[in-house]
């Protein structure tokens, strides 16, 4: 287990105990029972909370105290849970970390309503934040705003893509689709977010910015990696799932771009279907084109850029040496 996996390990639990502060003081029974409960459940069956915690370790890496970014932690966390719910419902998706997906539980109208919830707490977690000034608090609100717009538009293309039976892509579209849908908030903003809450200099900013974009797609990359090939992932309900969704993955535009079996890669993205031996089918022809290692290739060569350009910019602390590490996580996980 590496450095940062274990970080998360020991911190996530203060993250789970200051979320679940957000749910329980609701003005009506009814509220609590149709909107605040739900929620609450929801953002309690937690991933492993990296956003809000690599928020905390950027301020730490520029010197500044963590304390002053813990506001805007929980709230990338909140988009987060909001982004989870509407990709639920968007993609149709049965469930999430194992469980139900919200609107299963509850029905879609109010899914959408306790993500939008979810999006209300983004600004007024930090506009609520009493410790942090006025200017730097505009300053992260903005980069909050920008965060949510890009990741906007990246689930567009992403949705777009299927709906229209769009084949035609580069891997430079793959490349925009995936920056704006998650490497601005799981990795870019966080980041930039903590060296700004931490008083450092625009350049450090700018360096941790850029991190967090490397990584941050890497992450993506690995994801999709692990939804086709993952031991662990394979035993759950949704694996393969961006088989049966269409997805236009890294892999599946390479795939499609190099396989002499594109026509039926493509027959297969477009049927929606679920039988395990297509979807095993379609993994072969991916495998076979060398799109699988094209893919851990690049997100491998991502990762390793991303450490370098970080060393050089930040001062040796133990916060550095965890973000470093950090990015040994993601290439453990794309092996």
């Amino acid at each position: 287990m590496v450095e940062f996996e274990l970080y998360l390990k020991r911190n996530s639990k203060r993250i789970d105990d200051y979320l679940a502060s957000f749910f329980s003081d609701s003005p009506h029974p009814d509220i609590q029972r149709y909107l605040y409960d739900p929620l609450a459940t929801y953002t309690a069956n937690a991933g492993k909370r990296h956003r809000p915690l690599i928020c905390l370790l950027a301020c730490e890496a520029v010197d500044g105290d963590p304390e002053r970014v813990i506001s805007s932690a929980i709230a990338i966390e909140h988009f987060h849970t909001a982004a989870l719910i509407h990709d639920d419902i968007e993609d149709r998706a049965l469930t999430r970390r194992s469980e139900p997906c919200l609107h299963i539980l509850e029905g879609e109208g109010l899914a959408i309503n306790a993500g939008d919830l979810a999006l209300s707490l983004v600004t007024g977690t930090v506009l609520a934040d009493e410790g942090l000034d006025d200017k730097t608090k505009l300053e992260i609100l903005c980069e909050l705003v920008a965060m949510a717009t890009r990741t906007i538009e990246g689930q567009a293309l992403d949705i777009g893509w299927v709906r229209d039976g769009r084949f035609d892509l580069t891997i430079d579209d793959y490349l925009l689709m995936a920056n704006h849908k998650t490497a601005f908030y799981s990795g870019a903003v966080p980041l930039a977010i903590g060296g700004i809450g931490g008083g450092g200099t625009p350049e450090q900013v700018a360096a941790l910015r850029d991190f967090g974009m490397a990584t941050g797609l890497a992450f993506q990359i690995q994801d999709d990696i692990l939804n086709l090939v993952g031991a662990k992932e394979s035993t759950k309900k949704d694996f393969r799932s961006d088989i049966s969704e269409g997805k236009r993955t890294l892999i599946a535009v390479h795939a499609l771009a190099n396989s002499s079996r594109a026509a039926r890669l493509q027959e297969i993205l477009s049927s929606g279907t679920g039988i395990p031996a297509v979807l095993a089918e379609a993994v072969e022809i991916m495998e076979e084109s060398g799109s699988v290692k094209f893919a851990g290739d690049y997100a491998r060569t991502l990762v390793l850029g991303a450490k370098a350009t970080l060393e050089t910019a930040l001062p040796k602390r133990r916060a550095r040496s965890l973000l470093l590490s950090m990015a040994d996580f993601f290439i453990k996980r794309c092996s």
